[in-house]
């Protein structure tokens, strides 16, 4: 039964539109607050944005708890829905207002003054419970930039939108990688080559190829020769390559790739329509090593941004194949080898997709996963080298046509305007055999055209097509395969388009090349279902990723040792830390056992045979940093000296602790001294609770110590190279010892695992770092350079709403309706003001103050709303009408089927407060149209839309009422005459008892059927069913006695006898029901996130 007091409170989330709360309140002594939990609360758009309502339960206890006098019980949801379609049904049809369903429910209760502390409770913890679930940080959007060297791609997924491709401002999906300065503006994408067209010094491109690098890294240098309009320096601070934009400018790589980021943002904000998003995850080449990684950290950090991870591009564009097809993989690994043929590079990768068992959340799981386990790569082929031919052999044609005795080449604007020509034509001619090149104004007010065939551009090309093969190689070498363990070949990058390329790789592969997959979109895609799956805001279906490491790690350490003859040498030891192709991220930890004094050892980078020597020399330096640790002695003197009676101490020597993270970086989290120490005494006996607290203690420390996968000790010595010295930025920490005890019974040895945590000096050498100062300087320089944008943009805005609407004041006044409505006086006074109002904007006015635009569109507009709202009201006036003569038509109809109606739903007050609101409608709209005709066209109206809007509503409003009202009386009328027949039917069964037991024992007695077969307490389907059967036998043989079976059938039908025939029972197996119930509910659909 429903309670005779009940409050029923639902909160809905305006992020959320599905997400509700239901908290009911149950009697008032004392008020118990009841939650009904529903077993997920999910957004319609987003089936996989989940939140589980048992956070929910969490939070309401959490909160009811700290109100006196409280109770907290589960509602079962059995009783909500009671409550949903029976009792609150009718104040749900009354008041379809949550507000005022709320209201009334309270006042048709008798909620008042002794109640509103319980109701105000519910609707408190309910609040607080939206707030604390969706908490501001995780109702924002995340995104995705997918940083080319080329092109930019941002991906966005916000709640109720699903992951998608965010447009830029010309409503594109992709954007050029440009920056550029002119004239004290700072613009980007297509704005920014068009200034490099005509200024190629103050546009920059393509600077993923110098970002981490010094000026003398052979990539800089390629770099260079590519782009010989800039100059690169080196930064006085860090000795890294920087731009020389002006005599008092210089602008580092870092800075340029987080205005870009910043732009990228913005796109993803005007696209989603929410500010700020912060959360993001970049991609990078496979083949970035650790300085180029923390320089895109770096320049993410500029650009104020929170990196959820620098994901590889490669493995993004791997994701995005696998989450389509997650219910293709099985426990059998599915190898893809994916080639991505880039504008700077091209990277072969072979990924393997099984289900998997993990522990990514502190317990097993089963879900798909992809691994990288082969990498090739070539870091110097790709379109841009094609482009770069291309261009050189349109200008060695230019000047063959001998048009100027000026040299193209020595023309950086010529050039600059042949290499966007070259792009252009290299796209064409992969889908055309021949086309013809044509710059105007290339040279000297002299145009070029000539004509270019596929053939030439392949002869111009034909040792890079020769390389194309290479990569995959590399690849498949790496993951330890033959190309006949590999399933399938997918295509990625725009410059796999190039037909030579296409037909050199299935040359290699033998295989059919699979396009399935969105050259361009692909890694912005993936990444962002890895921001989706990384930001607490979301919830997606698992699928676990494992990267591979390209350049293993090492940790390189001298030791001294005793030699035979007594003399002390040093040693120097390398161990492998992460080698090639390890999965990451992982964590590691190596071991110095026997170091008994501060010391120091090098991070580098291993051994690098397995690639070409040109990709060791664009490491640079292969030393990544110097660690110092320091307090061994002071450690191990702490704890070996004043040992009391029968303590032992066992120095278990210094760990380090590594990590290599989800973005490929190398970290060292922390360095400890171990001391193992061994106390034996004897206790006094312990008392049972005492012998509990210990036994509490054992289970949750663990017992022992457990070492992390992959722990590493010393390896095998060899002969050290010297390494570089350079001055570099450092990180110290220090912090306190900690004490892990194996407690033991009496009399037993007790081990206490004791860790001094020492302190760490760690200096980076492969790059030396900006300090904190000068990065702080850079991020105060982008805030003025987009604080100095958006003031420009505000300005733009301004004077282009002014001059637009100006412009269509003067169009519109023109119009034969505006020439009705307004004198010639209105008109006159009007148009002179937009005149001067344009006049100023292209003389004086042009560069004016924003708040100035606004100022002068606010009046104008302030001149002109009168005349076009009376233009409105004319215009709209005689549909209106139409619309109120509909409604007081329908009113009229009801009114009429009401009165004729021989039910009694409503009262003769009712009916008669309707026929009056009627009446009057029709008075007030015939007296007003008669005074509204009198009036000129010019005048303002007295019979206005919002007039005749409030008319129909009040006439809506009285109807909705009365029908709501007679469908509650007929719904109780027909309960009563419901309730009625059944008790009329009740008591004819009872008096039919008698005679229902006569006839059954007819047939018992015809049929030989066991006794008291009729009773239905005793009835079951499968007896009934072998009824039915036994009576069909039997009616066969005796004829006779059917029409008595078909009196006694029609006297059962009286007693409910359970006539149903059984539930088949499904042949699937239990278990197989419920995993294919789990498989469905962990299914991404990729096309709704």
């Amino acid at each position: 039964m429903i309670p005779d007091d009940v409050l029923f409170v639902s909160v809905a989330s305006s992020s959320l539109p599905k997400a509700r709360l239901h908290a009911v309140r149950v009697g008032s002594n004392p008020p118990i607050v009841m939650l009904a939990p529903e077993k997920t609360l999910e957004c319609p758009y987003n089936p996989a944005h989940q939140i589980r309502s048992d956070v929910f339960q969490r939070h309401l206890i959490k909160c009811a708890k700290n109100h006196p006098g409280v109770e907290l019980e589960t509602c079962p949801l059995n009783l909500l829905h009671r409550i949903k379609k029976g009792y609150m049904a009718e104040h749900m049809q009354i008041c379809p207002d949550r507000t005022q369903l709320e209201r009334h429910v309270m006042e048709s209760l008798g909620i008042y003054t002794e109640d509103i502390m319980a109701h105000l409770l519910a609707v408190v913890v309910a609040a607080f419970l939206i707030s604390a679930v969706i908490s501001p940080a995780q109702s924002v959007a995340v995104m995705s930039i997918d940083l080319g060297s080329e092109w930019m791609k941002v991906a966005v997924v916000s709640p109720g939108m699903p992951m998608e491709i965010a447009l830029n401002k010309e409503s594109k999906r992709k954007t050029p990688v440009a920056v550029a300065f002119r004239d004290g503006e700072r613009v980007f994408g297509e704005d920014a080559q068009n200034v490099g067209s005509r200024f190629p010094k103050q546009a920059y491109i393509y600077l993923l190829d110098v970002l981490g690098k010094t000026p003398d890294n052979p990539l800089v240098q390629q770099f260079l020769k590519r782009f010989p309009q800039y100059e690169i320096v080196a930064d006085p601070e860090t000795g890294l390559a920087v731009f020389r934009h002006d005599e008092n400018t210089l602008y580092s790589p870092e800075e340029l790739i987080a205005m870009i980021l910043n732009k990228g943002r913005e796109y993803a904000q005007e696209f989603v329509e929410q500010k700020p998003i912060k959360d993001v995850v970049i991609t990078v080449p496979a083949f970035f090593n650790q300085a180029e990684r923390r320089a895109m950290l770096r320049a993410a950090e500029l650009a104020n941004l929170k990196v959820l991870q620098l994901i590889n591009d490669n493995t993004a564009a791997a994701l995005n194949y696998g989450i389509f097809r997650r219910k293709e993989f099985t426990e059998t690994p599915q190898r893809i080898l994916f080639f991505d043929m880039g504008a700077s590079s091209t990277v072969a990768t072979v990924a393997s997709y099984q289900i998997a068992k993990t522990k990514e959340r502190g317990f097993v799981e089963t879900n798909p996963q992809v691994s990288i386990i082969g990498i090739g790569y070539d870091r110097t082929l790709g379109g841009l080298e094609m482009q770069l031919r291309l261009r050189d052999h349109l200008a060695n044609v230019f000047n063959s046509q001998k048009k100027t005795p000026n040299d193209v080449f020595k023309n950086p604007r010529s050039m600059q305007k042949l290499f966007k020509e070259a792009g252009r034509l290299k796209n064409v001619l992969s889908a055309n055999s021949d086309h013809v090149s044509q710059v105007e104004g290339l040279l000297d007010e002299q145009d070029f055209r000539a004509p270019v065939t596929r053939d030439e551009f392949e002869t111009l090309c034909a040792d890079l097509f020769e390389r194309v093969a290479q990569p995959l190689k590399d690849a498949v070498s790496s993951a330890g395969l033959s190309l006949e363990h590999i399933d399938q070949v997918i295509l990625v990058g725009a410059g796999t388009r190039v037909p030579k390329v296409q037909e050199k790789i299935h040359q290699y592969v033998s295989k059919e090349l699979g396009k399935s997959l969105n050259t361009d979109e692909a890694a912005a895609m993936g990444a962002v279902y890895r921001a989706a799956d990384q930001s607490p805001a979301f919830k997606v279906k698992k699928f676990v990723v494992k990267d591979a490491v390209i350049y293993p790690v090492q940790v390189d350490y001298v030791r001294e040792v005793t030699n035979e003859d007594g003399t002390v040498s040093s040693k120097t030891v390398r161990s492998s830390l992460f080698g090639p192709m390890n999965p990451y991220p992982q964590k590691k930890i190596m071991s110095f056992r026997k170091h008994v004094d501060d010391f120091s050892f090098n991070v580098n980078y291993g051994d690098l045979s397995h690639l070409p020597a040109s990709d060791a020399a664009n490491l640079g330096s292969l030393n990544i940093s110097e660690v110092k640790i320091s307090g061994v002695s002071d450690a191990i003197n702490k704890h070996s000296a004043n040992q009391a009676e029968g303590t032992s101490v066992d120095m278990k020597g210094v760990k380090a602790h590594f990590v290599l993270d989800e973005s490929g970086v190398v970290r060292l989290t922390s360095v400890e001294y171990v001391i193992e120490k061994t106390e034996t005494k004897k206790h006094d006996a312990e008392s049972p609770l005492s012998r509990l607290g210990n036994t509490i203690s054992a289970f949750f420390s663990g017992g022992k110590e457990e070492n992390e996968a992959g722990a590493e000790t010393e390896a095998p010595s060899s002969d050290a190279q010297p390494k570089e010295n350079a001055s570099a930025s450092t990180n110290e920490t220090v912090a306190n010892a900690e004490t892990k005890t194996n407690a033991t019974s009496d009399g037993k040895p007790v081990v206490s695992n004791i860790k001094e945590t020492l302190k760490i000096l760690e200096i980076l050498r492969d790059v030396v770092e900006p300090s904190a100062e000068s990065l702080e300087t850079r991020a105060k320089r982008l805030e003025e350079l987009n604080a100095a944008d958006n003031k420009r943009h505000e300005r733009e805005a301004a004077r282009n709403a002014l001059e637009s609407f100006a412009l269509d004041v003067q169009d519109k006044f023109t119009q034969e309706e505006f020439e009705r409505a307004t004198t010639s006086e209105e008109r006159d006074i009007v148009l002179a003001e937009c005149s001067t109002v344009s006049d100023w904007l292209y003389e004086d006015g042009f560069d004016a103050e924003a708040t100035e635009f606004r100022s002068r569109l606010s009046s104008l507009k302030s001149k002109t709303a009168a005349i076009f709202d009376r233009v409105a009201e004319h215009a709209r006036r005689p549909e209106m009408l139409e619309y109120l003569e509909t409604s007081v038509a329908s009113s009229k109809n009801f009114s009429a089927e009401a009165k004729a109606m021989k039910e009694e739903l409503f009262t003769k007050v009712e009916l008669e407060t309707l026929d009056k609101l009627i009446t009057d409608t029709e008075k007030w709209r015939d007296t007003k149209l008669a005074e509204q005709d009198a009036l000129a066209l010019t005048s303002k109206p007295v019979l206005t839309l919002s007039m005749i809007a409030e008319k129909m509503q009040a006439l809506d409003r009285e109807i909705k009422y009365l029908v709501n009202k007679g469908k509650i009386n007929a719904a109780r009328k027909a309960e009563e005459i419901a309730a009625k027949k059944a008790e009329e039917a009740k008591k004819k069964a009872e008096a039919d008892g008698s005679n229902v037991a006569d006839e059954a024992k007819k047939v018992d007695d015809a049929f030989k059927l066991p006794p008291n077969l009729f009773d239905p307490s005793k009835m079951t389907p499968d007896q009934m069913e072998l009824l039915k059967s036994m009576l069909d036998e039997k009616l066969k043989e005796n004829p006779e006695s059917a029409k008595v079976f078909e009196q006694v059938l029609k006297a059962t039908e009286k007693l409910d006898l359970p006539l149903k025939e059984p539930e088949v029972p499904s042949p699937l197996p239990q278990a197989d029901k419920v995993s294919k119930t789990d498989a469905s509910e962990s299914e991404v659909n990729h096309s709704e996130l």
